[in-house]
């Protein structure tokens, strides 16, 4: 079933509510300035990855969260390698590796290209979206390894590579699963500890910008790059190794951050100030079409300045497909096309609602008695299983809630300085056994202990 809280009237699109959405020559004039703004800031500051001075920022900001993110997870380097971010780096490398970092043709049994540069890319365990942890999670737990590459999924057998999960049950496996993704991606996202050493002067390959990598099912077209025609997702593949990674996917988040900062905050002085409306109905969320109608306008402003100079610059190299999308800003596109789409979804998802229902209608008229009741009997079914479905999805949530809460307790209990060492020591054994270590490895005395070391 549909959610009709996301639509502006429940049956059909009224003319009072496309009226109610219209803006007036100011809104245009307002979004079409900030998209303006935004657009420049764009074409000056972000360009294209290796010249942007806005992803020189980012690439500074990347690297102090890879340090950050090390020392909570427990790296302690020496005072000499303190702020150095291939140690910060290797931290991550070694204590959170998996059975899916295969990095060139060889190791994936010549089944594909692949190289160093663009692995990151084309496995999709690595993908920093839940795409990416999906798939890690699943190759961690079947002990495989998954890819895109021309426009084919691939997976390879990995058993002979230790599983990097670790935990004594289902629960505890998944969290550890999903630690070693997010720590994988951490040792990736800033390159490798090989190339960012000391006397390196580059960047090192980072992770790919959210489903960037389903370009890789786009294997498709004849793009000209220099003297050779490629596919899509060969071009994009080429995209990335020139460093259109997460990083530089930071730095054209900024525009439109910006842009769309801009828009809210003036459209909130102006219902308070110029319409006189309490604070409480100024508040910019999607509920008010002029805004929604106004953040679209700057946007595609924003994208057409995006695009005009992405145009620009591969025309100046002879057609070259490769530097028009180098230039164009991949997060302004996205955001401009999800803007469209939810518009449309509120404008006409009642329509299209009714639509279904008289096609529906129109199907059974049509079918004869016999087969109306069967098509019946199986949409009740359906729903039927659904609710069942829906059941046991809540009853695992559940489970799965309070197991989490559980070791939760027992881990704040174990460390608490609040707590004596017996009340530390005996929570202690409470979160080995719910974690499922085998009862005869867990230390419960001081007897245990001396036994283990002795």
């Amino acid at each position: 079933m549909m959610d009709e809280s996301w639509y502006l009237t429940p049956a059909e699109v009224k003319k009072e509510e496309w009226a109610r959405a219209k803006c007036d020559k100011y809104d245009y004039m307002i979004a079409a300035f900030c998209g303006a703004a935004a657009g420049l800031i764009d074409v000056l500051f972000v360009g294209a990855p290796g010249m942007s001075k806005l992803g020189k920022i980012t690439d500074e900001a990347a690297d102090e969260l890879v340090k950050k993110a090390a020392k909570l997870a427990g790296w302690k380097p020496r005072p000499e390698n303190k702020n150095n971010i291939a140690s910060a780096i290797g931290f991550f490398e070694r204590n959170y590796g998996v059975n899916y970092d295969q990095k060139n043709t060889s190791e994936v049994n010549d089944l594909f290209k692949m190289a160093p540069k663009n692995h990151h890319y084309k496995s999709l365990s690595h993908s920093p979206d839940p795409i990416g942890l999906f798939f890690s999670i699943l190759d961690q737990f079947m002990n495989t390894s998954s890819f895109l590459s021309d426009g084919k999924l691939i997976r390879i057998d990995t058993t002979d590579l230790k599983s990097p999960l670790k935990g004594g049950n289902f629960i505890a496996k998944i969290f550890s699963g999903f630690c070693n993704w997010l720590g994988h991606i951490m040792s990736d996202m800033a390159g490798s500890s090989g190339n960012r050493g000391l006397g390196s002067l580059g960047r090192g390959t980072g992770v790919s910008i959210p489903f960037m990598e389903l370009f890789q099912l786009c294997d498709f077209g004849e793009f000209q790059i220099g003297k050779d025609r490629q596919t899509l997702a060969v071009v994009m593949t080429r995209v990335f190794q020139e460093g259109y990674d997460l990083r530089f996917g930071a730095a054209m988040a900024i525009p439109v951050l910006i842009e769309e900062l801009m828009i809210r905050a003036i459209w909130v002085i102006r219902q308070r100030f110029y319409e006189k409306k309490d604070w409480s109905e100024c508040i910019p969320t999607k509920q008010h079409a002029d805004l929604r109608i106004m953040l679209i306008v700057g946007n595609g402003v924003l994208c057409l300045i995006d695009g005009t100079d992405a145009a620009v610059h591969g025309l100046i190299k002879g057609g070259n497909v490769m530097t028009f999308i180098l230039h164009l800003n991949y997060v302004a596109w996205a955001r401009l096309i999800m803007l469209v789409l939810r518009e449309l979804r509120i404008r006409l998802g009642p329509v299209i609602s009714e639509l279904l229902s008289k096609f529906e209608e129109e199907i059974l008229y049509h079918v004869t008695p016999r087969e109306r009741k069967v098509i019946q009997q199986f949409y009740e079914r359906i729903q039927q299983l659904d609710v069942s479905l829906e059941i046991l999805l809540r009853e695992f949530t559940l489970q799965i809630e309070k197991e989490y809460q559980l070791i939760s307790h027992e881990i704040v209990e174990t460390f608490s300085s609040e707590n004596s060492s017996i009340i530390q020591a005996e929570h202690s054994i409470t979160l080995a056994k719910l974690c499922g270590v085998n009862d005869s490895k867990i230390i419960k005395s001081n007897k245990d202990l001396d036994d283990f070391f002795i």
